[in-house]
Protein backbone atom coordinates (compact mmCIF):
# COMPACT_ATOMS: atom_id res chain seq x y z
CA UNK A 1 0.00 0.00 0.00
CA UNK A 2 1.12 3.54 -0.86
CA UNK A 3 -0.50 5.05 2.54
CA UNK A 4 -0.29 2.18 4.41
CA UNK A 5 -3.58 2.74 6.96
CA UNK A 6 -2.93 -0.53 9.11
CA UNK A 7 -2.13 0.05 12.62
CA UNK A 8 -1.88 -1.77 15.68
CA UNK A 9 -1.23 0.25 19.24
CA UNK A 10 0.78 -2.84 21.24
CA UNK A 11 1.48 -1.57 24.69
CA UNK A 12 3.33 -3.02 27.73
CA UNK A 13 0.89 -3.03 30.07
CA UNK A 14 -1.88 -1.13 32.15
CA UNK A 15 -4.65 -0.04 30.07
CA UNK A 16 -7.90 1.27 31.43
CA UNK A 17 -7.59 -0.73 34.84
CA UNK A 18 -4.88 1.88 35.65
CA UNK A 19 -4.36 5.68 35.59
CA UNK A 20 -1.08 5.06 34.41
CA UNK A 21 -2.02 4.48 31.29
CA UNK A 22 -5.01 6.94 30.78
CA UNK A 23 -3.21 8.83 27.74
CA UNK A 24 -2.54 5.38 25.52
CA UNK A 25 -6.02 4.70 25.96
CA UNK A 26 -7.61 8.04 24.73
CA UNK A 27 -4.65 7.92 21.77
CA UNK A 28 -6.31 4.32 20.81
CA UNK A 29 -8.72 6.29 19.86
CA UNK A 30 -6.95 9.33 18.00
CA UNK A 31 -5.26 6.58 16.07
CA UNK A 32 -8.63 6.03 14.07
CA UNK A 33 -8.79 9.84 12.79
CA UNK A 34 -12.69 9.47 13.56
CA UNK A 35 -14.70 12.25 15.93
CA UNK A 36 -17.06 9.66 17.64
CA UNK A 37 -14.74 6.23 17.04
CA UNK A 38 -16.63 2.63 17.55
CA UNK A 39 -14.47 0.83 19.57
CA UNK A 40 -15.16 -2.69 20.72
CA UNK A 41 -13.56 -4.58 24.08
CA UNK A 42 -12.30 -8.24 24.02
CA UNK A 43 -11.79 -9.55 27.55
CA UNK A 44 -11.26 -13.42 26.19
CA UNK A 45 -7.72 -13.30 27.82
CA UNK A 46 -8.87 -13.01 31.01
CA UNK A 47 -12.02 -15.09 30.55
CA UNK A 48 -14.77 -11.89 30.24
CA UNK A 49 -14.69 -10.82 33.85
CA UNK A 50 -17.51 -8.66 34.40
CA UNK A 51 -15.39 -6.32 36.39
CA UNK A 52 -13.14 -5.32 33.35
CA UNK A 53 -16.39 -4.54 31.37
CA UNK A 54 -17.50 -2.05 33.88
CA UNK A 55 -14.08 -0.65 33.73
CA UNK A 56 -13.77 0.00 30.14
CA UNK A 57 -16.76 1.20 29.85
CA UNK A 58 -16.01 3.37 33.10
CA UNK A 59 -13.54 4.82 31.17
CA UNK A 60 -14.34 5.36 27.56
CA UNK A 61 -17.88 6.15 27.84
CA UNK A 62 -16.75 9.24 29.38
CA UNK A 63 -15.07 10.13 25.58
CA UNK A 64 -16.35 10.38 22.06
CA UNK A 65 -16.63 7.28 20.98
CA UNK A 66 -19.32 4.55 20.52
CA UNK A 67 -18.03 0.75 22.94
CA UNK A 68 -19.22 -2.29 22.94
CA UNK A 69 -17.58 -5.26 24.57
CA UNK A 70 -17.31 -8.91 22.64
CA UNK A 71 -17.83 -11.70 24.93
CA UNK A 72 -17.04 -15.05 23.32
CA UNK A 73 -18.12 -16.68 26.52
CA UNK A 74 -21.35 -15.65 26.28
CA UNK A 75 -22.62 -15.30 22.91
CA UNK A 76 -25.54 -18.06 23.39
CA UNK A 77 -26.85 -14.83 26.13
CA UNK A 78 -25.50 -11.49 23.89
CA UNK A 79 -26.50 -12.92 20.41
CA UNK A 80 -23.58 -10.92 18.56
CA UNK A 81 -21.83 -12.09 15.31
CA UNK A 82 -18.50 -11.86 15.94
CA UNK A 83 -16.90 -11.14 12.44
CA UNK A 84 -20.35 -8.62 11.76
CA UNK A 85 -19.57 -6.94 15.14
CA UNK A 86 -15.84 -6.67 14.97
CA UNK A 87 -15.29 -5.62 11.21
CA UNK A 88 -18.32 -2.84 12.14
CA UNK A 89 -15.64 -1.22 14.05
CA UNK A 90 -13.06 1.73 14.16
CA UNK A 91 -10.32 0.00 17.02
CA UNK A 92 -10.71 -3.66 18.49
CA UNK A 93 -9.23 -3.09 22.19
CA UNK A 94 -8.08 -6.19 23.02
CA UNK A 95 -7.57 -6.94 27.00
CA UNK A 96 -4.48 -9.16 29.43
CA UNK A 97 -4.48 -12.49 30.38
CA UNK A 98 -3.56 -15.58 29.32
CA UNK A 99 -2.53 -15.33 25.47
CA UNK A 100 -2.27 -19.29 25.40
CA UNK A 101 -5.90 -19.49 26.18
CA UNK A 102 -7.27 -16.21 24.64
CA UNK A 103 -5.62 -17.54 20.85
CA UNK A 104 -7.52 -20.87 21.64
CA UNK A 105 -11.05 -19.89 22.52
CA UNK A 106 -10.58 -17.16 19.06
CA UNK A 107 -9.47 -20.14 17.01
CA UNK A 108 -12.42 -21.71 17.59
CA UNK A 109 -14.89 -18.71 16.88
CA UNK A 110 -12.22 -18.07 14.06
CA UNK A 111 -11.53 -14.81 15.69
CA UNK A 112 -8.01 -15.03 14.74
CA UNK A 113 -9.24 -14.60 10.87
CA UNK A 114 -11.24 -11.78 11.69
CA UNK A 115 -8.57 -9.83 13.47
CA UNK A 116 -6.88 -10.36 9.92
CA UNK A 117 -9.50 -8.82 7.99
CA UNK A 118 -10.33 -6.25 10.18
CA UNK A 119 -6.49 -5.44 10.13
CA UNK A 120 -6.34 -5.34 6.44
CA UNK A 121 -9.67 -3.33 6.26
CA UNK A 122 -7.70 -0.49 8.81
CA UNK A 123 -9.47 -0.87 11.57
CA UNK A 124 -6.95 0.02 14.62
CA UNK A 125 -5.79 -2.92 16.69
CA UNK A 126 -4.76 -2.14 20.01
CA UNK A 127 -4.16 -4.37 22.97
CA UNK A 128 -1.95 -4.53 26.32
CA UNK A 129 0.03 -7.41 27.34
CA UNK A 130 -1.14 -10.53 26.04
CA UNK A 131 -3.28 -8.23 23.92
CA UNK A 132 -0.40 -6.93 22.86
CA UNK A 133 1.89 -9.55 22.24
CA UNK A 134 -0.75 -11.55 20.21
CA UNK A 135 -0.13 -9.49 17.10
CA UNK A 136 3.66 -10.62 17.06
CA UNK A 137 4.77 -13.48 16.01
CA UNK A 138 5.34 -14.80 19.42
CA UNK A 139 6.07 -13.26 23.32
CA UNK A 140 6.12 -14.34 26.84
CA UNK A 141 3.64 -15.59 28.55
CA UNK A 142 3.06 -16.01 32.64
CA UNK A 143 -0.15 -18.39 31.91
CA UNK A 144 2.20 -21.53 33.07
CA UNK A 145 3.09 -19.60 36.11
CA UNK A 146 6.63 -18.98 35.12
CA UNK A 147 7.99 -17.40 31.99
CA UNK A 148 7.76 -19.08 28.87
CA UNK A 149 8.26 -18.30 24.91
CA UNK A 150 4.42 -18.72 23.17
CA UNK A 151 3.50 -18.09 19.54
CA UNK A 152 1.51 -15.60 18.35
CA UNK A 153 -0.97 -14.62 15.47
CA UNK A 154 2.15 -13.16 12.92
CA UNK A 155 0.19 -9.76 11.82
CA UNK A 156 3.67 -8.35 11.97
CA UNK A 157 7.05 -9.40 12.23
CA UNK A 158 9.10 -10.31 15.18
CA UNK A 159 8.57 -10.43 19.03
CA UNK A 160 7.64 -8.91 21.94
CA UNK A 161 7.66 -9.20 25.76
CA UNK A 162 5.58 -6.72 27.98
CA UNK A 163 5.75 -5.51 31.80
CA UNK A 164 9.35 -5.31 31.75
CA UNK A 165 9.83 -3.17 34.61
CA UNK A 166 7.00 -4.92 36.52
CA UNK A 167 7.75 -8.17 35.71
CA UNK A 168 11.48 -8.59 35.41
CA UNK A 169 11.46 -12.49 35.45
CA UNK A 170 10.32 -11.82 31.73
CA UNK A 171 13.25 -10.58 30.06
CA UNK A 172 16.15 -13.01 30.52
CA UNK A 173 13.54 -15.45 29.19
CA UNK A 174 13.03 -13.30 26.47
CA UNK A 175 16.77 -12.93 25.70
CA UNK A 176 17.21 -16.74 26.13
CA UNK A 177 14.48 -17.14 23.57
CA UNK A 178 16.03 -14.89 20.81
CA UNK A 179 19.54 -15.69 21.11
CA UNK A 180 18.54 -19.76 20.41
CA UNK A 181 15.83 -18.79 17.92
CA UNK A 182 12.97 -20.02 19.63
CA UNK A 183 11.77 -16.41 19.15
CA UNK A 184 12.93 -14.02 16.44
CA UNK A 185 14.15 -10.30 16.86
CA UNK A 186 11.71 -8.13 18.73
CA UNK A 187 10.68 -5.63 21.61
CA UNK A 188 10.64 -5.29 25.43
CA UNK A 189 8.31 -2.45 27.01
CA UNK A 190 7.71 -1.44 30.39
CA UNK A 191 3.94 -0.55 31.45
CA UNK A 192 2.72 2.45 30.03
CA UNK A 193 5.06 2.39 26.59
CA UNK A 194 3.12 1.62 23.67
CA UNK A 195 4.48 0.68 20.16
CA UNK A 196 2.70 1.96 17.29
CA UNK A 197 2.93 -0.36 13.99
CA UNK A 198 2.01 0.99 10.58
CA UNK A 199 1.86 -2.02 8.27
CA UNK A 200 3.75 -4.68 9.63
CA UNK A 201 6.81 -1.80 10.87
CA UNK A 202 6.97 -0.04 13.86
CA UNK A 203 6.77 3.44 13.65
CA UNK A 204 7.13 4.69 16.85
CA UNK A 205 7.13 4.44 20.39
CA UNK A 206 4.82 6.34 22.81
CA UNK A 207 4.24 6.43 26.53
CA UNK A 208 1.52 7.30 28.97
CA UNK A 209 4.40 7.77 31.75
CA UNK A 210 7.40 10.10 31.52
CA UNK A 211 10.06 7.79 31.70
CA UNK A 212 8.54 3.99 30.38
CA UNK A 213 11.20 2.42 27.96
CA UNK A 214 10.98 0.03 24.94
CA UNK A 215 13.71 -1.78 23.92
CA UNK A 216 14.57 -4.07 21.18
CA UNK A 217 16.44 -7.54 21.48
CA UNK A 218 18.44 -9.57 18.55
CA UNK A 219 20.54 -12.53 18.61
CA UNK A 220 24.12 -11.44 18.31
CA UNK A 221 24.99 -14.60 16.73
CA UNK A 222 27.43 -16.14 19.47
CA UNK A 223 24.82 -17.67 21.41
CA UNK A 224 23.78 -13.46 23.16
CA UNK A 225 21.69 -10.74 22.33
CA UNK A 226 21.77 -7.48 21.40
CA UNK A 227 19.63 -5.36 23.09
CA UNK A 228 19.34 -1.16 22.55
CA UNK A 229 16.70 1.33 24.00
CA UNK A 230 14.38 2.92 21.03
CA UNK A 231 12.94 6.64 21.66
CA UNK A 232 10.02 7.11 23.44
CA UNK A 233 8.03 9.91 23.12
CA UNK A 234 5.62 11.22 26.30
CA UNK A 235 1.90 11.76 25.05
CA UNK A 236 -0.39 14.75 25.94
CA UNK A 237 -1.16 14.37 29.61
CA UNK A 238 1.81 11.28 30.31
CA UNK A 239 2.00 11.22 33.77
CA UNK A 240 5.51 12.24 35.36
CA UNK A 241 8.47 9.40 36.38
CA UNK A 242 7.97 7.66 39.23
CA UNK A 243 9.69 9.96 42.01
CA UNK A 244 8.93 12.86 40.64
CA UNK A 245 5.64 15.74 42.04
CA UNK A 246 2.98 15.04 39.64
CA UNK A 247 1.35 18.05 38.29
CA UNK A 248 -2.60 18.89 38.45
CA UNK A 249 -3.64 16.94 35.50
CA UNK A 250 -7.06 18.52 34.01
CA UNK A 251 -7.88 15.68 31.69
CA UNK A 252 -7.67 13.25 34.15
CA UNK A 253 -9.61 15.27 36.39
CA UNK A 254 -12.81 15.83 34.24
CA UNK A 255 -12.48 11.85 33.23
CA UNK A 256 -12.85 11.04 36.88
CA UNK A 257 -16.10 13.27 37.30
CA UNK A 258 -17.09 11.54 34.19
CA UNK A 259 -17.13 7.99 35.41
CA UNK A 260 -20.73 8.24 37.21
CA UNK A 261 -20.32 4.69 38.67
CA UNK A 262 -19.28 5.54 42.77
CA UNK A 263 -19.89 1.76 43.97
CA UNK A 264 -16.85 0.87 42.01
CA UNK A 265 -14.78 3.21 42.89
CA UNK A 266 -12.72 0.98 45.03
CA UNK A 267 -11.64 -1.05 42.53
CA UNK A 268 -9.45 1.70 40.81
CA UNK A 269 -7.10 0.88 44.06
CA UNK A 270 -6.52 -3.05 42.74
CA UNK A 271 -3.29 -3.59 40.49
CA UNK A 272 -3.67 -6.31 38.15
CA UNK A 273 -1.40 -8.60 36.08
CA UNK A 274 -1.70 -10.22 32.86
CA UNK A 275 0.17 -12.11 30.04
Amino acid sequence: MDEDRRRILAMGGGGFTMESTLALDRFALELTGKPVPRICFLPTASGDPREQATRFFERFSSWPCEPSILSLFHLGRDRIDPREHLLAQDAIYVGGGSMRNMLAVWREHSVDEIMRAAWERGIVLAGLSAGAMCWFEGGITMSGGFAAAVTGLGLVRGSLSVHMDGEPERLPVFRQAIATGRLPAGFAADDGAGLVLRGTELERCVASRVGSRVISVQADGEGGTVERELPVTPLPGALPAPGTRPAPSVASATVDEAFGVSELRALRGGRHRWD
